[in-house]
């Protein structure tokens, strides 16, 4: 597949109908059978399919896989999976399970219809033996649908079942080609795959942190998630409904001004009236541009980063939104509650430099409608001027002066506003300066980090500290 056109959908189901070494089950709930018809549609079906089934009414659906809160989830897909698998094996595993390799494929999903006009999304995953006899191993993917259209919407989950059903039985042994296949035969602008989960035997060593990097690099989603315990989640397991409180930074490495930033900036987003008395989701996002490094990101140098985050409990979300209006975007697909952003004085004096807003026919003030609906506000943290030592602030901030009233409007609405009781022991800290510290041997680094932040640094030698002798890998995160 790499370096050449990719096989196509009908090649690789027929690939595996020909085979005649995977057998398995295809439960498909919410969008007809589309895989499973791939499979009968190019012929030699019996030598890949036990059973196909279709399980549409809510109360039959819980009779065979027990009840679930929500039917379009990763719940109910593993349910499906597990009960699937497992009668699979049951039966079939004494005639056969010498020389067959069975699998399981899945999937739930919400497509559009006569009276549903809301997101289309859903779950499929695959549950498989690498081997015959082996150990179970499964991946599980979140999409959403971009088609407008039922029929289209129909023909890429089919598609992208295709995909992942050969990718998995055929490509496993190369997590990334596979991911990459995912999309095979389908153009982004009809799909995104937002969440992946790599689990089991066959995927010993894949670290699903670097995979969700890898769905944003590659291409597959605009962001991805995963929790300060290595766990890849999709969006909306946290962020629905929920007030969200997101900084972004390089994190190369966190530093006290980091958490000073953050930590001044959820201490006013708690007393806005709408969010009083509600537990915020706090995020650190990173961008592919802050984690590139002359146009390259290093795997090894991003699981430091998110190594840190994790240790302080946060959340990560990696994206492609060089623009904060698209940020916002994201985020207003996910929740109506009050959201806040958190920046230094420098990057809001960016976000009024009109030359980032050209290729938008409204210029800045298309992008800063986008910005500011639904309440949207900036936590602006303070910095001293290098040159006259003086402080700058979101009230003293002087922007070009065709945007003054724009300015003033947005600060006297309160959408922007100066972080207040900020650590001024922090203003001189820079993540630049203390990293050029921790690889030149300066010990006064570890007084610009927080504590776990200096250990894990110095247990894993982390950002190239001469320190330690050997690093530690990071463990895998399968």
């Amino acid at each position: 597949m790499s370096g050449s056109e990719p096989l196509s959908t009908r090649h690789k189901a027929l690939h595996i109908n020909l085979e005649n070494r995977d057998y398995g089950v295809f439960a498909e709930i919410g969008a007809g059978q589309e895989v499973a018809r791939w499979f009968f549609k190019v012929g030699g079906a019996a030598g890949t399919i036990a059973k196909t089934m279709s399980a549409y009414d809510m109360k039959v659906s819980d009779a065979i896989y027990g009840p679930a809160e929500r039917y379009v989830s990763r719940q109910r897909l593993g349910d499906m999976l597990d009960h699937e698998f497992r009668l699979l094996t049951e039966r079939l595993a004494a005639t056969r399970g010498a020389t067959t390799r069975f699998f399981v494929f899945a999937n739930t999903m919400a497509a559009r219809g006569y009276r549903k006009m809301d997101e289309c999304h859903g779950w499929m995953g695959i549950l498989f033996q690498d081997e015959p006899g082996a150990s179970p191993s499964q991946i599980l993917v979140h999409v959403r649908m971009l088609d407008k259209d039922n029929v289209q919407q129909q023909e890429a989950i089919g598609i992208i079942g295709v995909n992942l059903v050969y990718g998995a039985l055929y490509v496993c042994r190369d997590p990334i080609t596979l991911l990459s296949s995912l999309l095979d035969n389908l153009a982004r602008d009809r799909v995104e795959v937002d969440m992946i989960k790599f689990s089991g035997p066959a995927f010993a060593g894949v670290d699903n942190r670097i995979m969700s990097l890898e769905l944003v690099r590659q291409g597959l989603a605009d962001a991805a998630m995963f929790t300060s315990n290595g766990e890849v989640v999709q969006a909306a397991e946290i962020l629905y409904k929920k007030p969200i409180l997101v900084e972004r930074g390089s994190f190369r490495p966190v530093t006290k001004l980091t958490l000073d930033m953050l930590d001044c900036a959820q201490a006013q987003f708690v007393q806005e009236p709408e969010v009083h008395g509600k537990a915020p989701v706090v995020l650190f996002e990173m961008t592919l541009n802050n984690l590139a490094d002359s146009g390259v990101i290093d795997h090894g140098d991003f699981l430091d980063r998110v190594d840190l985050a994790g240790s302080l409990g946060k959340t990560v979300l990696i994206s492609n939104y060089a623009e904060f209006y698209r940020l916002a975007g994201y985020l207003f697909r996910y929740s109506k509650e009050p959201i806040g952003l958190v920046m230094g004085v420098p990057t809001l004096k960016e976000l009024f430099d009109e030359k980032y807003y050209s290729e938008l026919d409204g210029g800045i003030l298309e992008s800063f409608g986008r910005l500011f609906r639904n309440g949207l506000k900036l936590y602006v943290y303070p910095m001293r001027d290098p040159a006259s030592g003086s402080l700058i602030t979101a009230g003293n901030l002087l922007v070009a002066p065709n945007l003054r009233n724009l300015y003033a409007h947005l600060m006297e609405s309160l959408s922007i506003q100066s972080l207040r009781d900020f650590d001024e022991r922090c203003l001189p800290i820079f993540s630049r300066d203390v990293l050029a510290k921790i690889r030149s041997g300066d010990p006064t680094w570890q007084d610009a980090v927080p504590p776990q932040v200096a250990s894990l640094i110095q247990e894993r030698g982390l950002f190239g500290w001469p320190g330690a002798e050997t690093r530690s890998p990071a463990a895998p995160q399968a």
